[in-house]
C-alpha cells in the first residue's frame, strides 16, 4: 500500500474543461485510520472541500465545491493512490458530477515544497 496521504498537497497534471480543477488548484490532503479528507483552492475554485474513505489504495469521496461565479457544484470520486518512482503520490481519478450532467478522470500529483 502506497504511504499515507495526511499533509501532502497534489495538484492536477493538466487542466480540465472551464470552470473545473486545473493545474492552479492545490489539495490538501489529510488521512487518519480509513478516513480522508481535503480542502482545495485555486483556479475557478474558491473553496473546495472532499470527504470519504480509504481501503487499500482505493479511494472513496465526494466533495463540493464553490466557484469564483458564486455556483456550488458536487459529484462522486473514486482514486486509486499510486506511488511514483521518485517516491511522490499520484491519485488516478475518475469522477462524476452528482449536482450536474458530467463525468470524467483525471490525474493529480503530490508537490513538492516549492512548487506550491
Amino acid at each position: 500500500m502506497a504511504r499515507s496521504l495526511d499533509g501532502l498537497v497534489l495538484a492536477p497534471v493538466a487542466d480540465q474543461a472551464p470552470g473545473q480543477v486545473g493545474t492552479r488548484t492545490r489539495f490538501t490532503y489529510h488521512e487518519k485510520d480509513g478516513e480522508v479528507w481535503a480542502d482545495y483552492t485555486g483556479g475557478d475554485v474558491v473553496r473546495g472541500h472532499l470527504v470519504g474513505t480509504r481501503e487499500g489504495d482505493r479511494l472513496d469521496f465526494r466533495y463540493v465545491q464553490l466557484k469564483e461565479d458564486g455556483t456550488t457544484s458536487s459529484g462522486h470520486c473514486v482514486s486509486t493512490v499510486v506511488e511514483l518512482p521518485d517516491g511522490r503520490v499520484r491519485l488516478e481519478e475518475s469522477w462524476e458530477w452528482e449536482s450536474q450532467p458530467g463525468s470524467g478522470t483525471s490525474v493529480v500529483e503530490q508537490v513538492t515544497a516549492h512548487e506550491h
